[in-house]
């Protein structure tokens, strides 16, 4: 790593950007020497071209002026891009940093260096970074948008549902498990919408349109603090434009423009 390189580096769980930055200059950059030769470092791609770091620190760099950054705040500063890779940094620090011993035979792992896993050494069993996937539904019904808060929202903030999907089940199985359990209703027709690499912690977002095949809402207290169906000129406060939620329930409103439903 004796090479300019950008650094993606975390400290009290957050990420160490510059101070000021501008014309998409937020990471460090400089030789693993000006930043203090964080050890461990990973190579977790490209940012304008330049092969970008990751590692853990626990202090700022002396000779940059620089700021500790939440994750979520990258969004902003920066844009996608910036984001997607300080995510992708920061879900590949947690695997190092999780699974330093087998959770087999107890031994230390070894990184194994042409890809991302760590090798026990006593029993050979290898660890991967965690993926944990998740369905997120939009229900549509006539002209209405099925939306919903969790009691862990930001307070007044509605989005469409989602759960985590279950050993052996299918994502269709659990969009309509996930429905069922939350709100009470019945989906059909189940339509892909896109998907995001969500780094909170290590998930991956599969987002779906439904539409309404039945039920009443009934409301499960321990997910779900409150539900409705909402028409387009009475939606309440979305999320933003970080989570692929707020894309979601956009292109859910186009569609209904577009084509009226009885």
């Amino acid at each position: 790593m004796n090479e300019l390189s950008y650094w993606l580096l975390r400290c009290e769980n957050s990420l160490i950007t510059l101070v000021g930055t501008a014309g998409g200059e937020i990471f460090p950059h400089g030789l693993a020497a000006d930043l203090g030769k964080p050890g461990q470092a990973l190579l977790v791609g490209q940012w304008q071209g330049v092969p970008c770091y990751a590692a853990e620190t626990d202090r700022l760099p002396e000779t940059i002026p620089c700021e500790l950054t939440p994750l979520r705040r990258i969004f902003n500063l920066a844009g996608a891009e910036a984001f997607a890779l300080a995510g992708r940094a920061m879900q590949l620090l947690d695997w190092q940093r999780n699974h330093r011993y087998c959770g087999c035979c107890s031994i230390a792992t070894e990184r194994k260096p042409e890809e991302f896993a760590m090798v026990c050494p006593g029993c050979g069993l290898h660890y991967y970074p965690r993926l944990s996937p998740a369905v997120m539904v939009l229900v549509i019904r006539d002209n209405q948008l099925l939306l919903a808060r969790s009691p862990h929202f930001v307070p007044g903030i509605y989005s469409a549902l989602a759960g985590f999907v279950e050993a052996g089940e299918t994502l269709e199985q659990c969009a309509a498990r996930e429905v069922r359990e939350e709100v009470g209703v019945e989906i059909t027709n189940l339509r892909y919408f896109h998907s995001q690499s969500w780094p909170f912690p290590n998930s991956l977002m599969l987002a779906f349109f439904a539409d309404y095949a039945g039920g009443t809402l009934r409301l499960d207290p321990t997910e779900i603090e409150a539900a409705d169906w909402f028409p387009l000129d009475a939606l309440p406060q979305l999320p933003g434009q970080l989570s692929i939620a707020r894309r979601l329930i956009d292109e859910g409103c186009r569609m209904i423009r577009l084509e009226p439903r009885a």
